[in-house]
């Protein structure tokens, strides 16, 4: 009977069954680290290639997105291939598995969908400042799955493009120029005719209201203190701030030099002494 050697036994295991894997797993690991750089080299040169650049704005962004996504997905399956599992039962599982996810995350794929209609129907372009789902803001990116926004108090707000999609959106900067109302109050002793020359004498004093469409002046209500006055003014839509936060400054100065009252409305509080 041929003696049993426990050494020589496990040595032929590893160098039989482990070590093969073993190769195969540092393979499949070796082509996951290199395929992931590669597809950033294959993007990058794709973004860069003159009909890529060719193409809109929101359609580049949403490319470079898929494009990564399924990549990644075809590197991760070469990978799994390599170890020695059947990609054909790799792909079956996959597919079950998207399934059951399809139904836990629909949501998500409603935002795909949603990103999809925005890449078509244009409601908005990369750098275009919108208001919309209650932020205010730049659009910076239009991703598979959500757009990023950056506030003016530059903060990175990220929206789900489902809600995009199923929300009102104001597009700010689809005009070049925009209107602004300014409603201001006198005193009902005030000369109607004087605060309306020193309304348009300050919009003219301001470089940045345009002067064709023409600043307009005019009495908007008698209100309970005082008649209540409407400056309407146009400017470029990148001035827009600038004229809105300056106006209400100058306007005030012009009241105080013309002795121009701005009423106020006192008031008053009771309190109901205890017994």
């Amino acid at each position: 009977m041929p003696e049993f050697n426990i050494t020589e036994t496990l040595m032929n295991f590893l160098f039989d069954t482990v070590v093969p894997y073993l190769w195969r797993i540092i393979g499949a690991l070796l082509v996951l680290a290199i395929g992931f750089k590669l597809v950033n080299v294959i993007v990058n040169k794709i973004t860069k290639s003159k009909g890529y650049e060719k193409m809109d704005t929101n359609v580049q962004s949403f490319l470079n997105s898929v494009l990564r996504i399924v990549l990644k997905v075809i590197i991760v399956i070469v990978a799994v291939s390599i170890v020695g599992i059947p990609t054909a039962s790799l792909i079956a599982g996959l597919t079950t598995c998207g399934a059951a996810i399809a139904l836990a995350v629909q949501g998500g794929l409603s935002n795909i969908a949603a990103g999809i209609v925005i890449l078509l129907c244009k409601p908005f372009h990369i750098g275009d400042f919108i208001v919309a789902a209650g932020v205010s803001g730049v659009v910076k990116e239009i991703g598979l799955y959500y757009t990023s926004v950056t506030t003016p108090d530059n903060q990175d707000v990220v929206i789900p493009n489902g809600s995009l999609s199923n929300c009102t959106i104001t597009n700010l900067s689809t005009c070049a120029t925009r209107r602004i109302d300014f409603d201001f109050s006198v005193d009902y002793k005030s000369d109607i005719a004087l605060v309306r020359k020193v309304l348009l004498a300050t919009a003219a004093n301001n470089e940045n209201v345009m002067q064709d469409p023409a600043p307009e002046v005019m009495i908007s209500g008698h209100g309970a203190s005082g008649i209540d006055v409407k400056l309407r003014l146009w400017v470029s839509a990148e001035n827009y701030w600038t004229v809105y936060f300056a106006m209400y400054e100058d306007v005030k100065k012009s009241f105080d030099q013309f002795n121009i009252e701005i009423p106020y409305q006192q008031i008053d509080v009771h309190m109901d002494s205890a017994e």
